[in-house]
């Protein structure tokens, strides 16, 4: 129940009023008669799990477990002093079991994930029980590290990739916004906040940072934060927000007071805040909506890093990398899909991989995603050392956009006929691979 009506009536909320009419339905014959008693079972079931849903989005409550007296920030890994980018034998491992996964959980349900628009839950409670949203986040906060983690958060996104991007998205979103938390929030948000995202019951978040326009600029937001004296007010519209109906928790970019955008952490609780479906050509199995910002309040203890400049760089940065990282998973996944199908697939009495047109496009894929992998580990090297990173992270950034979508459209090419329709999934990755050029924000490393 949630207060009365005008009649001093108590009021239902969603769940009370989905439970309601399911209960009204059990006693109902009239459905015996017509034979529809299990469609309309089916149906009240689906709409009492929504609002099970909403209401679980908008009513888990945040507050400090303990007080820190400081916020806890994971170290910077130590240089090697060489260029080697060899991954240790932890990150190996840890990016064996995260391919395992992927492989057996995320490659098989992925044609039905991107029909529906939404992950299967079980996949996210797997993916929660792994504890990837640990990965970052320091022991004293009940983390796995106290170490800055990029390349690790590289591998994981690009493993977890190779099953399929949209889920891989889906997955790691909420360890977005743990990592923001770790990173730039203050001792106050630390302890509010991230203890969620160690327990067992991790929420869904996201980082928000698109805008839905053409040609949008992270550095340059529509969506505005203007103070107040208790806080501040954002109004605004961002889109591309993975699993955006059950997200309790946003990190959202805006402008403040039109001198340069900040973060802020928001409650999908608060008054103002609206989300709706907008799927896309790719990524459908991540969920994307929009989410609306109506003149909603935040406290003043809501802004991360201070709203200083340098951590918001560092933000799109950081995401920008993430993204290589999955734009380098489903490389991956088309060249190895291609090369055993341009094998067996045979033309004129011999197999097409014969053919030099056909060799030599495959041969540019693999050349394509060398140079793809070696530059986004090499930015994500570089930021997990302390060391500046940000032309490391252009230069990847624009390889990976550039022959990523190259390689889609290339992996298409060589399946002739059959790279056009959905039994085989190369066209999903075609379409997803799309999105690394435009996309801002969502993950995080």
């Amino acid at each position: 129940m949630a207060g009365t009506d005008e009649r001093g009536h108590p009021k239902r909320d969603a769940m009370g009023a989905a439970l309601a009419v399911l209960n009204r339905l059990a006693s109902t014959t009239v459905l015996d008669r017509l034979g529809l008693r299990k469609p309309v079972e089916r149906g009240v079931y689906q709409a009492t799990k929504s609002g099970f849903t909403a209401a679980g989005a908008a009513s888990r409550t945040f507050a400090s477990a303990r007080k820190l007296g400081a916020p806890h920030r994971p170290a910077f890994g130590g240089d090697p002093g060489l260029f080697d980018l060899t991954p240790t034998e932890d990150q190996v491992m840890i990016k064996a079991t995260v391919a395992e996964f992927a492989a057996e959980r995320l490659r098989p349900v992925a044609t039905e994930a991107d029909a529906r628009c939404s992950a299967p839950d079980d996949v996210l409670r797997t993916v929660a029980e792994m504890g990837v949203t640990l990965v970052g986040v320091p022991e004293a906060l009940g983390g796995v590290g106290d170490e800055r983690s990029a390349v690790t958060s590289v591998l994981v996104a690009e493993a977890m990739a190779h099953g399929d991007m949209g889920l891989a998205v889906a997955c790691l979103a909420p360890s977005a916004v743990s990592t923001a938390l770790v990173l730039w929030g203050d001792a106050e948000q630390q302890a509010t906040y991230l203890p969620s995202f160690v327990g067992d019951n991790v929420p869904a978040a996201a980082l928000a940072i698109q805008e839905p326009r053409a040609l949008f600029d992270p550095f340059a937001l529509h969506t505005k934060a203007y103070r107040t004296p208790s806080g501040f007010v954002l109004d605004g519209v961002k889109s591309m927000v993975p699993r955006a109906s059950e997200a309790e928790l946003f990190v959202v970019a805006a402008d403040v007071d039109g001198r340069g955008p900040a973060l802020f952490v928001v409650e999908s609780g608060s008054s103002g805040v609206s989300v709706e479906s907008d799927p896309g050509m790719g990524l459908r199995a991540a969920g994307m909506g929009k989410l609306r910002l109506d003149q909603v309040a935040v406290p003043a203890g809501a802004l991360l890093g201070d709203g200083k400049a340098e951590a918001y760089a560092e933000c799109v940065r950081l995401a920008r990398i993430g993204w290589c990282a999955l734009a380098v998973g489903t490389a991956q996944a088309v060249l190895d899909y291609v090369i055993p199908y341009v094998n067996s697939r045979v033309a004129f009495g011999e197999p097409i991989s014969h053919r030099q047109g056909v060799a030599f496009m495959v041969a540019d894929i693999g050349i394509e995603l060398a140079g793809m992998r070696l530059l986004t580990y090499r930015a994500a090297a570089r930021a997990e050392q302390g060391k500046s990173y940000a032309r490391e992270t252009a230069l990847a950034r624009r390889l990976c956009a550039e022959k990523g979508m190259r390689i889609g459209n290339d992996g298409v090419q060589l399946l002739g006929g059959h790279g056009f329709v959905k039994e085989h999934p190369v066209e999903r990755w075609y379409r997803d691979l799309r999105a690394i050029g435009l996309a801002e924000g969502i993950v995080l490393v």
